[in-house]
C-alpha cells in the first residue's frame, strides 16, 4: 500500500511519538502497518519473543500497531559505551564493537542488511512507518546515510519533518532542514508537523502560512502539548524531565543516573503508582533522603561503578543500608551492589573490581550476551552472569538481602502482581502508603498509546497523509535555496 519516512529537525523533535501514534492510527482502520528504523542510537532496548534485541522505541511502536516486534524493525541497534565507541546489534543479535571513525567505513555493510529488512517488512505489510534518526540534513553524513535522506532514495518514501516548538525556532529550523537538502532530496519532503504546541493554534497560523509560501510544502497539523504522556522511550534526553513533583505523602523513589544508563524504562512502571514519586539523581544528599533508591541498568558497569565512588553516591548507599533503609539493583545495578565483579575476556576493559558489597552475590562477564525472556514481562540483555553465594532470600530473577533487593531482569516491575508486592514490602519499611493494587501497568500503556492515535486523528491531516503515505511525494515540489552540493545516493 505505501510507505512514509518521519524525520526531525533534531533528536527528540517527536519522530517516535508521531511514529507511534501513526501507527496505532493505521491500525485502527484495518491497515497492517509495521514500524521501521534502520539504525537507533540508544541503551534502552527490548528482547523480542524470539530473543532478538531491538530499541525500545520499535518495540511499542510494534505494541502500538498490533504487530510482533522483531528485528527487522530496528535491524542496527548502536549501544554508546563510550564516547567514541559503541556495541552494535545487527539484526537482534551482537555484532561486534564500532569505533566513530570506524562508523564511517563500515555503514555500506549495516545500509545492506538495513536495506534488505526494511524490503522484507514491505513485503508482509500493508505500510511500512520508517522513524529517521537525529535530523536529516546531518551533510556531514549523507554521502553513507542510510537512515535518513538515504533510505528515503532507496524505498521512494515520502518524508514528513517533525519540529518541536516548545524548544523554540520551530519554523527556522524546517526551513532549514528543507534548504541544506540537495535538490533530489528535497524532491521527497513532502511536509511539516508541529509538536507540543500550547496555546491557541490560530495564533501559530501566521507562521504556518509563511513557511508554506517559502518552501512550498504544507503543514499537516499541529500536534498539543501531552501532559504526562510518558512512551518506553530510546533517549537519554528524556531522563532529566522524568521527575514527578511528590508530597510528603508519597513513597520517593531515588534513581541513581548513571552516566552509561540503560533501560531506564524500567522505572515507568513505579512512576505510574499514584503513591509514588519517582525522580533521577545524581546527588548523594537526594539517595540518603530517598523512601526507596534504585540502582538500574548501566552499559559500562564497571565504569559505572568507578563513578558511583568518586561522586560519593556509593557511600550514600551503603550508608542508607546500614540504616534499614531499602535500595534495588536492576541487571547492571544488581551486579553493583555484589562483590567481586570480574572481567577475564576485557568485554569491559577487564580487571578485577570489589562492588559494594551489599549482596552475596559475585559477577563473571562472559563473552557472549544472554537475552533471554524469563517472564511474562521480564527480559534479560546482560554480559554479567550472576552467581548467589551465602544467605540470600529469593527474589525473582535476583535475590534479597535485608532491605536490599537486586535483579537480572528487566521489566520484573511491569507485572502488577510483582510491583504491588514489592512496593507494599516498601512502604511497610518507610512507613509511606502501599499501593491499593489496582494500577494496570498495561492498560495504563494501552490508554497512553490511544491517547496518542486520538491526538493524531483530531489534529493532524489524516486524509493528507494516508494520500501521502498510498501515493508518495507529490510532483513539482520547489527547490529551496541554496541546497546543497549533489551527492551520490548509497
Amino acid at each position: 500500500m505505501g510507505s512514509l519516512l518521519v524525520a526531525g529537525t533534531t533528536s527528540d523533535a517527536g519522530k517516535t511519538t508521531v511514529v507511534t501514534g501513526l501507527c496505532r492510527w493505521l491500525a485502527r482502520q484495518g491497515v497492517r502497518v509495521a514500524p521501521y528504523k534502520a539504525q537507533n542510537m540508544s541503551n534502552n532496548s527490548m528482547v523480542c519473543a524470539d530473543g532478538a534485541e531491538i530499541g525500545r522505541a520499535q518495540w511499542i511502536q510494534a505494541v502500538a500497531a498490533g504487530a510482533e516486534p522483531e528485528a527487522a524493525m530496528n535491524p542496527v541497534l548502536l549501544k554508546p559505551g563510550s564516547d567514541r565507541r559503541s556495541h552494535v546489534v545487527l539484526m537482534g543479535e551482537p555484532w561486534g564493537e564500532l569505533t566513530a571513525r570506524g562508523f564511517l567505513t563500515e555503514r555500506a555493510e549495516l545500509a545492506k542488511a538495513a536495506f534488505a529488512a526494511y524490503e522484507d517488512l514491505a513485503s508482509r505489510y500493508d505500510v511500512v512507518i520508517s522513524e529517521g534518526a537525529g535530523s536529516p540534513t546531518e551533510i556531514n553524513l549523507r554521502q553513507s546515510d542510510y537512515v535518513n535522506m538515504g533510505l528515503a532514495q532507496h524505498t521512494r518514501a515520502p518524508v514528513v519533518v517533525v519540529g518541536d516548538i516548545d524548544r523554540g525556532g520551530v519554523f527556522a529550523s524546517m526551513f532549514g532542514t528543507v534548504a541544506l537538502l540537495d535538490a533530489a532530496d528535497q524532491q521527497l519532503i513532502s511536509g511539516f508537523v508541529v509538536n507540543k504546541f500550547r496555546g491557541d493554534v490560530s495564533l501559530l497560523q501566521p507562521g504556518i502560512d509563511m513557511l508554506g509560501a517559502v518552501t512550498g510544502r504544507p503543514t499537516y497539523g499541529v500536534l498539543p502539548w501531552l501532559p504526562g504522556l510518558w512512551l518506553d522511550s530510546e533517549d537519554a534526553l528524556d531522563v532529566p524531565a522524568r521527575r514527578v513533583a511528590g508530597e510528603s505523602d508519597v513513597l520517593t523513589i531515588a534513581v541513581v543516573r548513571f552516566p552509561r544508563i540503560s533501560n531506564f524504562t524500567d522505572l515507568d512502571a513505579l512512576a505510574v503508582e499514584p503513591t509514588t514519586s519517582v525522580f533521577f539523581t545524581a546527588s548523594p544528599a537526594e539517595v540518603r533522603d530517598a523512601d526507596l533508591v534504585v540502582l538500574p541498568g548501566s552499559r559500562a558497569t564497571t565504569a559505572d561503578l568507578a563513578w558511583l565512588r568518586s561522586t560519593g553516591l556509593a557511600d550514600a548507599v551503603t550508608a542508607r543500608v546500614a540504616a534499614g533503609r531499602p535500595v534495588l539493583g536492576i541487571c547492571g545495578g544488581y551486579q553493583l551492589l555484589g562483590g567481586e565483579i570480574s572481567d577475564p575476556l576485557g568485554v569491559e576493559g577487564g580487571g578485577s573490581h570489589h562492588g559494594l558489597g551489599l549482596l552475596p552475590v559475585a559477577t563473571v562477564f562472559a563473552a557472549e550476551k544472554v537475552l533471554a525472556r524469563p517472564a511474562r514481562t521480564a527480559y534479560e540483555i546482560h554480559h554479567g552472569v550472576v552467581t548467589v553465594s551465602g544467605s540470600a532470600e529469593e527474589f525473582p530473577g535476583g535475590c534479597r538481602s535485608g532491605v536490599v533487593w537486586g535483579t537480572i531482569w528487566h521489566g520484573l516491575l511491569d507485572d502488577d502482581v510483582a510491583r504491588h508486592a514489592f512496593l507494599t514490602e516498601v512502604a511497610a519499611l518507610t512507613g509511606k502508603p502501599a499501593p491499593d493494587g489496582t494500577t494496570s501497568f498495561a492498560a495504563l500503556r494501552e490508554a497512553r498509546l490511544d491517547l496518542l492515535a486520538d491526538a493524531i486523528d483530531e489534529h493532524l491531516d489524516t486524509s493528507a497523509l494516508l494520500s501521502l503515505i498510498e501515493s508518495g511525494a507529490p510532483g513539482g515540489l520547489p527547490f529551496v535555496p541554496p541546497g546543497a552540493p549533489t551527492l551520490s545516493v548509497g
